[in-house]
């Protein structure tokens, strides 16, 4: 049985020491990532979260400047991480589920290296800022299912695992 390579791993050096790639002679294009990630809670939260009713505030309001502050603070937070040039953060909330909150968000940003750090640190804010928001009506809720939904420009192309639910570029759900 003839066994398949191990590819390397360019964040480790050949004495397994961990090190920031280096990303200079790279071509700069294009690049877009979509992320998501759920806050399970109850409908009785949901409803006051859709009608802006939660005892501190507009929770989706204050949850959506945390998520893009998150995808701005990325490389200072992600020891590997370099520091982009973000140009746009889009976060959106899907209320249609009796039991959840999605999360998305999209990171676009022209440079050498991609941005699906950004977008999962953006969902991951937003929704710890949602949990914050929600805490004192809810302290059962949990944050779940955090993953890339997409990616496209650099080297390695893109994919997509779920188009009809990604966001338009006016932030808006298509779904």
């Amino acid at each position: 049985m003839t066994q398949e390579p191990t590819p390397s791993l360019s964040h480790v050096r050949s004495d397994g020491s961990a090190h920031m790639v280096d990303v200079s002679t790279k071509a700069e294009t294009s690049r877009e990532a979509t992320a998501e990630a759920s806050l399970k809670t109850t409908p009785e939260v949901l409803a006051l979260i859709a009608t802006q009713g939660m005892p501190k505030g507009d929770a989706l309001a204050v949850a959506r400047i945390a998520g893009i502050m998150g995808a701005k603070k990325t490389s200072e937070l992600i020891p590997l991480c370099h520091p982009l040039p973000i140009s746009k953060v889009v976060i959106d909330f899907d209320l249609s589920s009796t039991d959840s909150v999605r999360i998305i968000a999209t990171v676009k940003t022209r440079g050498v290296t991609g941005v699906e750090m950004e977008a999962l640190t953006a969902v991951s804010t937003a929704a710890l800022a949602l949990y914050d928001m929600i805490k004192a009506v809810d302290k059962h809720a949990v944050i779940t299912d955090m993953r890339v939904l997409a990616k496209s420009g650099g080297k390695s192309g893109s994919w997509d695992i779920t188009p009809e639910l990604r966001p338009n570029p006016e932030g808006e759900l298509r779904a």
